[in-house]
């Protein structure tokens, strides 16, 4: 017979006042450790990054207990879908600052040097180096390389203070609230065995690691250990917990603290962070947990017996973020009973009862000693649905995640400790692990320019935003849709848009660049170069000068753009109809169109940084090459299958259109969209080679002789600004630069950074760390 758990009477008032939808709000962060590995799965005994600053300013990627071991922290998100996102991103950000390094991906340490071999973290606070080698004197240095996942997460405030008002509770807001969480801790602290059965995913080990639990175990190979029918090593004898079961009341903050600061003075704790508790109840600010907790109260619980998943990139699937959510719901929903020292031995052999004996072990402190952790994981899960089918309403996603937990608890070659049991045991623990970290490192690698969960964003800014989190820079997004952000470290706070729209540029230097009449005046008064022409403010006057233009190679563009839009290239002869049709695409975008000569050679984008140029590209106009069967529209279609072409520079490379440029170059090469290219032959698109348009980038960096990389910076200097892109056009990069054989035809405000950073051809010339050098002046 099910035994009830659920505090029904709470449920119905959940029901009855509407707070069933407020009940799934939150507030979550994950937190997580990875050991970082050299090509042969063994410990990387290399110092922590430089890349990411400072080991304890940075708020993202922290070092934990040794150089070797990376901590991965997310902001606290509103939703599980942003927070996994955010730690998705972290992974492929470390991943990809490892030159012959990964992550591993197991809870359980990689092959291990010996004991002393083994790097304590050198911190820049000389008490976090000696808490370090304190622990080391205590547990080992092997046994502190075992790694995890903490979940945290707080109910919404509103929520609460919505149920405070409810239940008319005689006691203070401060004092409700953490009774809510304390009352959560205890019920987790109680049936923490079925979170571990089901997240529990370290059963296997290596022979390297603590010779005791080496001998005492079984093994499938000369390396691969394990136990019979351990879910979790981590959370075993084993694992990382503390060397005695420590009681700390759960009943008030104040004893809370009481107990904890009894365990230190005992010597039984170094200090209150070295109580392992598999559920921690945490202040706003890590600083001075004691004094936080007795000035302000609970701000979050900290789950910390969540294994490193080996089968999911970041070591944890999204399923099981949203079923350890629903989790915690439900032990705010279920009878509060009491949690003394007695319950809480009980809940310590429960909880190995489940490591040891798997979800068929014995179940502590039932009156029915019949009853196993297996029968009582399917009560619970039923209740779990009563709860479910109360609160929630044309939503079967919950019920099938029940579903499926109810099947692994029947089955339990189905829990990921049984899989990753079996994968193991077809290779051996270092290399199956190994394996995994080199494809997720792979996988990082093809998606390694996008910010997950940041996507709708222009590439440009997602790879400044991944920079700054990268060096530890703080961020806020102040509007999405312009790509308008905030990069703060410290005090010292940016505002940007669009990756190079800064404070360090002035409004009339992004004016001078966006009127490219202006734009021309200012390079000819610094004795630069530009091509000549005339600006036409009447369509009707410049048809009558088709005449004087009509055999000569011609740029039809509006005053101001940008992104190649509206711009038209006459290499050849060209009729009436053509021209007007040019003028009439500049005039939808400017009141001014300029004509200029078409100025032959190659063009160049130059990437003007400061006083440096950042990056050089050739810019191929959109393309394709023909195979002999396949017509320039189905060319134009395969080719826009590449993943990094995409719209909306969100991507490294834009999509090649068809439209009425487009179209109207191929007639001028007597082509249509129809016709059928000869193999090999390359059929270009557009004359103007602006990668927004479909253009190929190849990178000329290193190609383009010193002259040119000057005369770049001197036009940036002409018009005063810090950043900005100067198309050049070029006749022969093998000479030096002349009065003749060079020409500037534009100064960009606001150069896309993406396409230096991701070339079609080429490599990274990391532009997103240049701004960030500039902004805050480092080096």
């Amino acid at each position: 017979m099910m035994m009830r758990v659920l505090n029904r009477n709470l449920l119905q008032c959940m029901v009855d006042n509407h707070l069933h939808h407020d009940i799934f709000g939150g507030n979550f962060g994950l937190e997580k450790e990875n050991n970082r590995v050299d090509l042969n799965g063994k410990l990387a005994l290399t110092p922590h990054p430089k890349a990411f600053g400072s080991k304890m300013e940075n708020p993202y990627i922290k070092t934990d207990f040794s150089e070797s071991q990376t901590e991965l922290i997310t902001p606290v998100f509103e939703s599980i879908e942003e927070t996994y996102h955010f730690m998705e991103t972290l992974h492929d950000i470390v991943s990809l600052e490892l030159n012959d390094e990964y992550l591993w991906p197991s809870s359980n340490p990689p092959g291990l040097p010996n004991e002393d071999e083994i790097p304590i973290a050198s911190m820049d606070d000389p008490s976090e180096s000696q808490y370090r080698t304190k622990l080391a004197e205590k547990y080992g240095r092997k046994r502190q390389l075992i790694s995890g996942i903490h979940f945290n997460f707080s109910f919404q405030e509103d929520f609460l203070k919505k149920l405070y008002g409810i239940l008319q509770v005689d006691k203070s807001y401060r004092v409700f609230k953490d009774s809510v969480y304390l009352k959560v801790a205890r019920n987790v602290m109680k049936y923490r065995w079925l979170l571990i059965y089901l997240t529990g995913a370290s059963p296997v080990f290596d022979k390297s690691y603590i010779e005791s639990c080496v001998q005492l175990s079984e093994h499938f190979d000369e390396e691969s250990h394990f136990f019979p029918n351990m879910i979790s090593l981590r959370n075993s004898v084993c694992g990382y917990r503390n060397e005695k079961l420590l009681h700390v009341s759960l009943e008030s903050v104040e004893d809370y603290i009481r107990d904890l600061q009894k365990h230190v003075s005992s010597n039984e704790l170094l200090s209150v962070r070295e109580y392992y508790s598999p559920v921690r109840i945490k202040p706003t600010s890590g600083n001075n947990l004691v004094e936080e907790l007795l000035h302000h109260g609970i701000a979050y619980l900290e789950l910390r017996m969540i294994d490193l998943n080996p089968l999911y990139k970041i070591g944890i699937s999204k399923e099981t973020l949203h079923f350890v959510h629903l989790f915690l719901i439900f032990m705010l929903l279920i009878e509060d009973q009491p949690y003394g020292e007695e319950e809480h031995k009980i809940a310590a052999l429960n909880h190995d009862s489940l490591i040891m004996n798997g979800i068929e072990g014995r179940l502590y402190g039932e009156e029915d000693q019949c009853v196993n952790l297996q029968n009582k994981a399917l009560d619970f899960i039923g209740e779990m649905e009563v709860m479910l089918n109360a609160i929630v309403t044309n939503d079967e996603s919950y019920i099938q995640l029940l579903e499926k937990k109810r099947s692994i608890v029947q089955q339990p070659q189905l829990n990921y400790a049984a899989i990753v049991k079996s994968e193991v045991q077809q290779s051996t623990y270092l290399s199956y692990h190994l394996g995994k970290a080199k494809q997720y490192k792979e996988e990082s690698r093809a998606n390694g320019y996008q910010f997950k969960g940041y996507e709708d964003l222009e590439l440009s800014t997602q790879l400044l935003l991944k920079t700054a989190v990268k060096r530890g820079i703080k961020f806020g997004i102040l509007d999405r849709q312009d790509n308008f952000i905030l990069l703060q470290k410290g005090e010292h706070k940016e505002y940007v848009k669009q990756a190079t729209k800064t404070s360090l540029d002035s409004y009339s230097t992004v004016l001078i660049m966006e009127n490219k009449i202006v734009t021309k005046k200012v390079l000819e008064r610094s004795g630069i170069r530009v091509p000549d022409g005339r600006a036409y403010h009447d369509l009707e006057i410049a048809l009558t000068d088709y005449p004087v233009h009509r055999h000569k190679p011609i740029v039809i563009k509006p005053k101001s753009t940008n992104f190649g839009l509206g711009i038209t290239i006459f290499a050849g002869d060209f009729s009436l109809e053509d021209y007007h049709k040019a003028f009439e695409m500049a005039f939808e975008h400017d009141q001014t169109v300029l004509l200029e000569e078409f100025v032959t050679g190659k063009e160049y984008r130059f990437l003007v940084m400061g006083d440096e140029v950042v990056g050089i590209l050739h810019r191929v106009p959109a393309n394709v090459v023909g195979d002999g069967n396949r017509t320039i529209e189905q060319l134009v279609f395969d080719k826009n299958k590449d993943p990094l072409r995409g719209k909306g520079y969100k991507t490294p490379l834009e999509r090649i259109e068809l439209g009425d440029v487009e179209r109207m170059f191929l007639k001028n090469q007597s082509k249509t969209i129809n016709d059928v290219p000869k193999a090999g032959e390359i059929v270009y698109l557009r004359e103007n080679s602006n990668i927004s348009t479909g253009g190929d980038s190849i990178d000329f960096t290193d190609e383009i002789r010193e002259s040119y990389k000057q005369i770049a910076i001197q036009s940036a200097k002409a018009a005063g600004a810090t950043f900005c892109g100067v198309d050049m056009m070029i006749d022969r990069i093998s000479e030096e630069a002349s009065a003749k054989n060079y020409c500037i035809i534009e100064i960009n405000f606001n150069p896309a950074i993406h396409i230096h950073c991701y070339p079609y051809q080429g490599i990274n010339r990391k532009a997103d760390e240049k701004i960030l050098d500039l902004l805050f002046h480092e080096k």
